[in-house]
Formats: C-alpha cells, sequence, structure tokens
C-alpha cells in the first residue's frame, strides 16, 4: 500500500462563489531581467490569465488577486503594475491595480469591488510577515491574513506552484474563511491524483537535471511505496549512480560532481542501487573535449559530459513509449547549447507520442514541451511543488485545505 496520498479537498464545485467577494491566490511570480526589470517569460501570466476569466465568466464573483513577485533584496522583487497589463491583456477582462496590498487604500478599493468586477493587489511580499514560513494556525493570526479575510467573504487558492510554501497567504487564509481549490490547482491535483493512484504497470520516472539530492528522495520515497517499474536517470543524477555503480565516468565528471557538492552523495546512492531500486544509468554521452564534441560509450569517456547519448535516447526513448505512466522532472542535457539538447528532445518526443499519462513537472523542461502535445500530457506549474509531493513531504496548501473543509464543511 502506498504511504502517499492526497485527501479529498473541496474545489469550486463543492462552494458558491457566485456574486460573493472572492481573495483568489494565484502565482505570477515570473523571472525578471536584472538589467531592463522586463518580464523575461510571461507563460504563468498567460495561464492564469484563463483561469481567471474562466472563473469571473462562469460565477461573477467580486475577485480579488494576489500574488507574490520575488523576494525582498533580490532583483525579481519587484511590484506587479506589469503583470497587471499582462494580465488585463491575456484575459481580456479590465482588471484593476492598487499599489498596496493591506493598507486603507486597499480595504476601501476590495469594500467598494462589485461583482464580475477584479482587483490585483500589488506584491503580497511587500507584507514582510507574507515572507515567514510557519503553521497554518499561526499564519491566521498574522495581520495580513485577517485583514484580508476580514475584507472578503470566501478564498480560493489556484497557485499550485506556491504550494510548497506555509505563507499566511497560502495557509492562513483557509483557517478563516470558506475555501476551494481554483480551477488550475484542482487540474494540477488530478494529475497528481492520476500518477500515484496508478497500479498499472509500466510507471517510468525520467529524472535529470541539477536537483540532485531532491531527486535522491524522490528515488527513495518512490522504491518505499513501490511507484516505480523504471527510474531513468540523466544528467548530473545519471552521472552520480553512474559514480555509486564504480564506473569509471573520468577525471572530469568526477571534478563535476565534487564542483556540485554530490560527491558525499555517492553511499546514498549505492545504498539505493542495493536495495534494488530500479534505476537505469545511460550507456552512452555525449562528451565535450579540446577536439569539439563526440558520442563516447561508458567505461570511454574523455571529455565532459553535456548530453546523454543516441543509443541511451534510443532505449530510454523505448520504455518511456511503452509505459502507462510518465513522470519527467529535469533536462537531459546541457539545454543552454542547442547541439546538446538533442537527447532532452528526444525522450520528450518519446512521451508525446507514447500511450501514457505523462506529468511533466515543470521547470526548463516544461518549458520545451510544445503547446499542441496532447491532451495526455500535463506541464505542472509547479516543479518544486511537484518534487516535494513526490519525496513524501506533505505540500502546506494542501493540509491547510484539508483543514478548512473540516472546519467550513464539516468534511
Amino acid at each position: 500500500m502506498y504511504n502517499i496520498g492526497i485527501p479529498k479537498l473541496p474545489s469550486l464545485n463543492d462552494v458558491d462563489i457566485s456574486g460573493k467577494k472572492v481573495f483568489m491566490r494565484i502565482d505570477i511570480n515570473v523571472p525578471i531581467d536584472p538589467e531592463t526589470g522586463s518580464i523575461l517569460d510571461d507563460k504563468r501570466i498567460r495561464l492564469h490569465a484563463k483561469y481567471v476569466r474562466e472563473v469571473v465568466e462562469k460565477y461573477s464573483p467580486a475577485l480579488v488577486l494576489g500574488s507574490h513577485q520575488g523576494r525582498p533584496g533580490s532583483h525579481e522583487f519587484v511590484t506587479l503594475e506589469k503583470h497587471w497589463e499582462l494580465l488585463r491583456e491575456y484575459s481580456g477582462l479590465e482588471i484593476k491595480f492598487i499599489n498596496d496590498v493591506i493598507g486603507p487604500a486597499a480595504l476601501r478599493t476590495i469594500k467598494e469591488l462589485k461583482p464580475g468586477e477584479v482587483l490585483l493587489l500589488d506584491n503580497l511580499r511587500l507584507v514582510s510577515e507574507e515572507i515567514l514560513e510557519a503553521p497554518p494556525e499561526r499564519q491566521a493570526t498574522t495581520i495580513v491574513a485577517k485583514r484580508i479575510a476580514s475584507s472578503v467573504d470566501m478564498y480560493v487558492n489556484d497557485a499550485f506552484a506556491s504550494s510548497h510554501r506555509s505563507q499566511p497567504s497560502i495557509v492562513g487564509l483557509p483557517l478563516l474563511l470558506p475555501s476551494a481549490l481554483g480551477p488550475l490547482f484542482e487540474k494540477e491535483v488530478n494529475a497528481l491524483r492520476r500518477v500515484v493512484s496508478s497500479f498499472e504497470p509500466p510507471r517510468v520516472y525520467v529524472l535529470g537535471g541539477k536537483k540532485v539530492s531532491e531527486h535522491l528522495r524522490v528515488i527513495e520515497n518512490l522504491v518505499k511505496n513501490h511507484m516505480a517499474d523504471r527510474i531513468l536517470t540523466c544528467g548530473l543524477l545519471g552521472i552520480l549512480f553512474l559514480a555509486a555503480k564504480g564506473v569509471n565516468i573520468g577525471a572530469e565528471n568526477y571534478k563535476l560532481l565534487e564542483e556540485n557538492g554530490l560527491i558525499p552523495l555517492v553511499p546514498k546512492a549505492r545504498h539505493l542501487l542495493l536495495r534494488g531500486a530500479p534505476i537505469e544509468t545511460p550507456v552512452d554521452f555525449k562528451v565535450k573535449h579540446e577536439g569539439g564534441s563526440e558520442n563516447a560509450y561508458v567505461g570511454q569517456l574523455k571529455g565532459k559530459i553535456m548530453d546523454i547519448g543516441e543509443n541511451t535516447s534510443e532505449i530510454y526513448g523505448e520504455l518511456i513509449r511503452e509505459a502507462r505512466i510518465v513522470v519527467m522532472r529535469g533536462p537531459a542535457g546541457v539545454i543552454e547549447v542547442e547541439e546538446f539538447r538533442k537527447g532532452t528532445l528526444k525522450l520528450l518526443n518519446a512521451a508525446i507520442t507514447s500511450k501514457a499519462f505523462v506529468l511533466v513537472a515543470g521547470g526548463h523542461l516544461g518549458a520545451m514541451v510544445p503547446s499542441d502535445a496532447g491532451e495526455h500530457i500535463h506541464v505542472s506549474t509547479g516543479g518544486n511543488s511537484v518534487l516535494l509531493f513526490l519525496s513524501g513531504e506533505d505540500l502546506p496548501a494542501l493540509k491547510a485545505m484539508e483543514l478548512s473543509a473540516k472546519m467550513f464543511l464539516g468534511w
């Protein structure tokens, strides 16, 4: 039996927000150019705009939107004026904006908001309490949570990408107001539920990128709960497992593990292999050296590993195409360089042409999935939230929503 699961959570089908004053937490936190301050990637804003419009057209609430952007002290900590302009453009709605969060001007504007109207508050992290992490019961006592709760009737969380955070707007408000998941969050939860509740093999996980320690925790949980039939490793994770097997990866790649602080994780990787974890490692790589780049088999590596090799792409691709469930997180190579994107693209193509349900856990890999990939491909907005969930940890947003359902809906 699995020790990982998702409780029954209220959606907009379970509460009535029609004509009500609603605070909806969204996540339009986007990358910002450090030189110009311009938005580098607006996909998340575009996606939320679609669901904001859907909520307004279906329920006509007086809708107050809240999101964070960056952290104080970083170049990405900016106000939300530019986000507001894009949200208006993509939603086609006359959204209002106020450069305030819980001050008198914001509270007055919220009070005057009528059904069918939408207001975007400024960056929630302009209020210092929104930066701190604490249990739901503590966050429900914060000034920011109490002021927002006193000005609206209901709370909707549509910010799955922030569900790993335990901040007032995520976990405090559900304890103060009748609450529900928004349409985007509900879609994310359904995708996770489909992955963890499937007993139909083969269930294939493809793990790459740079989050090696996080992926090791995921693998430990997958093995513990018998949730994976194959775990295909690539990137630094694949190199680590080859080192754990005692394979000669070459001095340059051993140094790569050292530079990333991964050598202490070799015993942990070896332990997982000895426990019989269904881990596959690459058989060849694209390597870069002084003479250029070439495809080289494991044991004959001369140069720095940059991508999985042609044979590994074929082997992994076949395993993906035969799967029923596929979860992908992180690229297979150094995708910033065009030459070393091929392995990642081949694995994505295998997933797209498969008959599996595919969950792509956000990040750079998610950005590479074409918009017409198909209904069987779910690209998550919250890679970190997916990782935390798959590693067996509770997502604070889900726990808070479960508590809210008991308090206000009697579930």
